[in-house]
């Protein structure tokens, strides 16, 4: 019978380790990422073509692929997405950006580092 607990309180053990290590891991960069300051691109400096950017945190490490014509952002592609990423949050951000034409945009409520971390991606993109 204690063989039983011994090995009960092995699996409990082992499951509060890989909680706490994958809770470490999803929250690893919260600070940083919702300080992160984004920075206006002015648009009427770049020539027409397509510009790639990156942004490294962690779980919201993405890239992104920016096509501008006529000093105007015509599209946003991501090419590599953040860790757990979600479309209507992506959508939202993205519409930001090309119907204000700024990278310095409100960012979504709930989901405030990973909008910066695709406004970051942008602004590389375009100071490039």
């Amino acid at each position: 019978m204690k063989s039983y607990w011994k090995i009960i309180l092995f699996f409990v053990l082992v499951i509060i380790v890989i909680s706490g290590g994958l809770f470490y891991y999803m929250s690893r960069g919260l600070d940083s990422g919702s300080e992160l300051p984004i920075n206006n691109v002015n648009l009427s400096d770049l020539e027409d073509g397509t510009y790639t950017g990156t942004y490294q945190g962690g779980r919201w490490s993405n890239t992104v692929e920016v096509t501008i014509k006529d000093n105007k952002i015509l599209d946003i592609k991501v090419i590599d997405d953040v860790l757990i990423s979600q479309s209507e949050v992506l959508d939202k951000i993205l519409n930001r950006v090309i119907d204000n034409q700024r990278v310095d945009v409100d960012v979504i409520s709930e989901a405030t580092v990973t909008s910066k971390a695709y406004l970051k991606a942008i602004e590389r993109a375009l100071r490039k």
